[in-house]
């Protein structure tokens, strides 16, 4: 084929690509961004930010243009790589719960985890055998919320997190009508609920307003741990990230090392948020003199989607297949059709969730690692941005903004 007459077919691709994408669009969903954000090799996932709070994942951006780069095998981290790094390999939770808040639907949640766990070489986790649930923000099966493509890539982000980080944990998804922060909280609540979640696992987040106080009481669970991404854009603070009532969950780089005894090395992801709250009151058991008010984050976990976590999602406004693939690929068709590599503190903080499940303690807020620190790996070099130097954004030996305590090393420091 000639260059152009090559040329001549990518063009009538896209053009056929325009035409069919309000067909497309037949598939039932909210608007979400037209195409997602760009941001040097990773992408945003798109997903509808109708309300006050977005996701915080992140995708590997395909080189063929501004959608993600889906594949037909698994890619990335998986089970064995997230338990090895974190010292988890052995341990169960005795069927605890944990419990994932998202905002809108995603259709195909249980059949794309049913595709990850068989894939990865764990057991079924369905509704039939009472692993899974999926509920609305009032914890009925039905109605659910409208179906969006950018929350479902986060949804199975969370789902495939949860079952890498703890296979045998249960699953609880709680669906918010949109990200809005009444509905969101709403579906805390619920999650708080019901019986047997030990942890709540929320990965997304909006800016610090006059509205968050009075939301925190929405995140106050005694003897529940609820975790919160601490933001996916550097240096500075989110909300609920920066509630006293959750452990605020950083992002790190994590790499397999031959040099190390513990086999792998971190270091701060640069997109990890992390700062000092403008509102939040400074909880008793953080004692960093930097910062009068609360500060983000606590602990972290592997976020840098370069170091990302391999997710199975079908959800998609184009169907399945190659030329789907191509849209995708290519920015002009939303979701995914396969294997995605992912990351983002979406990713930390379902990881941090279930560790807090394998570790089986009654805990409340963040405090519990601040009295552990032993069984953290400290995470000692990297930034996220630029605060004059400091603890707040760069990374060092102890406490710091951006990792926080540290990752886990073994369940002793949840």
């Amino acid at each position: 084929m000639t260059v152009s007459r090559g040329r001549t077919l990518v063009r009538a691709l896209v053009a056929f690509a325009l035409v069919a994408a309000p067909v497309a669009a037949a598939v039932p969903a909210v608007a979400a961004e037209a195409a997602p954000l760009q941001s040097g090799g990773v992408i945003n996932f798109g997903c509808a930010t109708s309300g006050k709070m977005h996701c915080l994942g992140k995708a590997i951006r395909s080189p063929k243009g501004a959608g993600p780069l889906v594949t037909s095998t698994p890619v990335g981290y998986g089970p064995a790589e997230i338990q090895a790094a974190y010292n988890l390999g052995g341990l169960h939770s005795g069927g605890r719960t944990v419990a994932i808040v998202d905002a809108m639907d995603a259709p195909t949640a249980e059949a794309d985890l049913a595709k990850f766990r068989a894939a990865r070489g764990l057991s079924p986790c369905t509704t039939a055998s009472g692993c899974f649930k999926k509920v609305n923000q009032n914890g009925a099966a039905s109605p659910l919320p409208a179906g969006d493509y950018g929350w479902a890539e986060e949804i199975s982000l969370d789902l495939d997190a949860v079952s890498a980080t703890c296979p045998d944990c249960h699953i609880l998804l709680v669906e918010a009508n949109s990200p809005d922060t009444d509905p969101l909280m709403t579906a805390v609540d619920t999650a708080a609920a019901t019986p047997g979640v030990v942890a709540i696992s929320n990965s997304y987040g909006g800016t610090e307003d006059s509205t968050i106080l009075a939301a925190d009481a929405h995140l106050n669970h005694p003897g529940i741990a609820v975790t919160a991404s601490s933001g996916d854009s550097g240096y500075g603070v989110s909300w609920p990230a920066s509630s006293p009532y959750v452990t605020a969950v950083g992002g790190t780089t994590l790499k397999k090392s031959t040099s190390t005894p513990r086999g792998w090395t971190e270091t701060t992801w640069n997109g990890s948020g992390s700062g000092c709250s403008a509102l939040e009151a400074k909880p008793s058991w953080q004692h960093d003199t930097g910062c009068a008010k609360r500060t983000v984050a606590d602990v972290s976990a592997v976020a840098d989607p370069a170091t990302g976590l391999g997710v199975y999602d079908t959800y998609n406004s184009c169907g399945s297949s190659a030329f789907c693939d191509l849209l995708l690929s290519l920015g002009l068709a939303q979701g995914a059709d396969g294997w995605v590599q992912v990351g983002g503190t979406s990713l930390s903080s379902p990881v941090i969730a279930s560790v807090y499940a394998l570790a089986g303690n009654s805990v409340t807020s963040g405090s519990y690692p601040y009295a552990h620190t032993g069984s953290l790996n400290d995470v000692t070099s990297g930034s996220n941005g630029s605060c004059g130097g400091t603890y707040l954004c760069t990374a060092g030996a102890g406490y710091d903004g951006p990792t926080g305590l540290g990752t886990p090393n073994g369940t002793g420091g949840f």
